[in-house]
């Protein structure tokens, strides 16, 4: 008999415990068939025995030496691809030899904005991530402008792939229980290759405005200029300055990007 696993509060351990949710969650990589899978935080593998019946090749990412233990003596057509590593030290392009694939999993709440950020430095790896992660945060990310809950998740992860709110998790099927509610949701990439600006300084901008949320435009862009950067008052007057982060489109960040980078230039 193997022993089970303890869930480790330090790890943000919730064991998922309804099978049908299990399945359902594994059923949302079929969007995207014919690729690899990539899982992450398994613990005793509850959408893992789900997953391998896909007919294609998974993998999954485990940094608790108790729960690879159990997952390689669960499943033994498994062993040499359950890895014992921290997905967020990892590259990821060693995981599959550079072939694209889908990331899924019972997230980590306490990690699961860094997780999308990892995906994003990857995107063109990852056409597809799937997932439960904590509803809040599924709220934010699939948050459309003038919604209190729009701000940096939502913008970053909207400029390169369509995302889904597919459905609530009571907190009830988990052991512990968690103290918030869960939601499963779907990101696939959509056809944007370019973005039309820089996108290390679209991050920043959007990152730098959020962070002043409540404030105008013009008082939390003012962050971004130096003395000699700083433009002439007039730039300060246009129409778009009088806005609020939440009020602006994906494309109206991109202009705004483009109009910062180009003081910044000068």
């Amino acid at each position: 008999m193997v022993k089970r696993v303890r869930p480790k509060k330090n790890l943000g351990q919730h064991f998922l415990t309804d099978l049908d949710i299990a399945r359902r969650i594994a059923d949302t990589v079929d969007a995207c068939p014919d690729i690899p899978i990539l899982e992450i935080g398994p613990g005793m593998g509850v959408l893992t025995q789900y997953l391998v019946r896909k007919s294609r090749e998974v993998k999954a990412v485990e940094i608790d030496s108790e729960s690879v233990r159990y997952l390689n003596e669960t499943y033994p057509e498994l062993r040499d691809n359950i890895i014992g590593e921290d997905f967020l030290r990892m590259d990821l392009t060693k995981i599959f030899d550079g072939r694209q694939f889908v990331l899924t999993g019972n997230y980590p709440y306490d990690i699961s904005s860094q997780i999308f950020f990892k995906m994003l430095d990857y995107k063109d790896l990852i056409p597809c991530c799937t997932g439960m992660i904590q509803r809040e945060v599924a709220q934010r990310i699939a948050a459309q402008p003038g919604n209190k809950t729009y701000g940096i998740l939502s913008i970053l992860i909207q400029a390169w792939y369509n995302v889904e709110y597919l459905f609530t998790v009571d907190e009830n099927v988990f052991n512990p229980p968690p103290k918030v509610k869960s939601a499963v949701i779907r990101m696939t990439r959509n056809t944007t290759t370019d973005l039309g600006c820089d996108w290390q300084m679209f991050r920043r901008v959007v990152k730098s405005v959020f962070g002043q949320r409540r404030k105008m435009l013009r008082v939390s862009l003012k962050q971004l200029f130096n003395k000699e950067t700083m433009p002439s008052p007039e730039f300060f007057q246009q129409d778009i300055m009088t806005k609020r982060p939440e009020q602006l489109s994906i494309e109206q960040f991109v202009g705004l990007t483009n109009m910062v980078a180009d003081k910044l230039k000068l």
